[in-house]
């Protein structure tokens, strides 16, 4: 796939404005189904391009929209998820600031596919302009006739609110944001109910990732088939927006199929690591996922791919380490950062996130046991899949891969009581006296 989507107008300041997305063929796709379309024809449409959820769990999308129940007497709702929070992603973030009206259009055509006049973007806190972007966006298209009461003329309403949070991870978790849009706590619920069945306001919503809907403009535009034969494998099909941050000489925001190959990504599009470095370690979806070694990296960047190897796609938020990296340090960095984001209401997350940011401190300041590996291990794995939300694995997932796949550091950590990487003088780790 040549030409871009998501990144074809990253150049011009001006395409956050609705009339240049009109000029160039936005609010197209939601006229074609407005006019064209029932809701059981765009499920079957986007069930048929194959889109699965951006937000991590790669759920297919359409197939998530038909659980919502046709006879239920209660109103539908669909929440946006714009509370971008996992650490080294920041794909979301451009789609809000800087094509908003990509997501409003694929905001619309999904509420027609539920039955849903009401609709919400969560909007993470911190994301003070992206939220004023998105209610002057939200005013353009309703002084156009794009989104409000009797839409195009065609009877259809739609009303889009922007809901700020208050810059909580755990408010990402699609339960987590429906109690904190109610005005509760963001803590996460028991499943089932499932949200499509009981959820905001106890009614059955439907909740989506910001790129997943910003997907669905380009697949009425474009035919479902036009979107199932982008990328290289038939159960991951799309453009796909992938993050990259790190120690390479070019990070930033790429767009590429889904299914890019992870080395070509960071040796290619990238131009591979610093000079004087060599890769280390690549954490492929965001600080949540298993780690890669160098050698495993020669891998397709889709959800089955990444599964099959041990580690996940996630918000395709590709973390490279080169060898200034100290493990202990990265991994003692990313606990700490869950241990302070859990929302507490379990007890393996809210006590072993603090036990594992115990047991690494030691072993960072040097007085760590040989025992305390088989211990943080062990921590690790009591809390994963013990939870009632997935933050409880992110904390997880890093700890055990990191043990599992640079052992050999962490015990030298122990047994030259500190960090053997600033001891050795021939690494130069920036900023390490700091």
């Amino acid at each position: 796939m040549e030409e871009k989507y998501f990144l074809k107008n990253k150049d011009n300041p001006e395409s956050k404005n609705i009339d240049f997305y009109v000029k160039n063929g936005g609010y197209k796709a939601w006229e074609s189904v407005l006019e064209g379309k029932s809701p059981d024809e765009v499920i079957g449409e986007v069930k048929k391009s194959g889109l699965r959820g951006r937000g991590g769990a790669g759920f297919p999308a359409g197939m998530k929209w038909s659980f919502v129940p046709k006879d239920s007497d209660r109103p539908k709702y669909l929440i946006c998820n714009a509370d971008e929070s996992e650490p080294g992603t920041f794909k979301d973030r451009y789609i809000i600031e800087r094509e908003p009206h990509m997501m409003l259009e694929g905001i619309a055509i999904a509420s027609f596919a539920i039955n849903c006049h009401q609709a919400y973007i969560y909007i993470r806190g911190e994301f003070v302009y992206g939220a004023k972007v998105l209610d002057e966006a939200i005013a353009e298209a309703e002084a156009r006739g794009c989104l409000g009461k009797n839409i195009m003329g065609t009877g259809y309403d739609l009303d889009i609110a922007v809901h700020r949070g208050a810059g909580a991870y755990i408010c990402g978790e699609e339960t987590g944001q429906i109690e904190s849009l109610e005005g509760k706590r963001g803590w996460p619920r028991l499943k089932p109910p499932f949200p499509a069945v009981v959820g905001v306001f106890n009614s059955p919503t439907v909740v989506n990732n910001v790129e997943t809907l910003a997907n669905l403009p380009l697949i009425f535009n474009r035919g479902a088939d036009y979107f199932a034969g982008i990328g290289p494998n038939a159960k991951n099909t799309g453009p796909k927006l992938y993050c990259v941050s790190g120690h390479v000489k070019r990070p930033g925001l790429y767009e590429f199929p889904l299914g890019k190959n992870l080395n070509e990504l960071i040796y290619e599009d990238c131009g591979g690591i610093r000079d004087g470095h060599e890769l280390k370690a690549v954490i492929p979806g965001g600080s949540s996922v298993p780690v890669l070694r160098p050698e495993e990296i020669d891998v397709s960047m889709d959800y089955d791919s990444l599964a099959a190897i041990g580690s996940m796609l996630g918000s395709a938020g590709a973390i490279v380490m080169d060898d200034t990296t100290c493990l202990v340090d990265s991994l003692l960095n990313l606990e700490q950062f869950y241990a302070h984001e859990s929302c507490g209401q379990c007890t393996p997350c809210r006590e072993g996130t603090m036990w594992m940011v115990k047991i690494l401190s030691r072993i960072e300041k040097g007085q760590g046991r040989m025992e305390d590996m088989d211990l943080l291990d062990d921590v690790a794995k009591n809390i994963n899949f013990r939870t009632i939300c997935p933050l409880g694995d992110a904390a997880a997932m890093p700890a055990m891969s990191f043990i599992d796949k640079f052992r050999d550091e962490f015990e030298e950590h122990i047994k030259q009581g500190g960090c053997p990487i600033q001891k050795d003088k021939s690494i130069k780790v920036p900023n390490a006296d700091a």
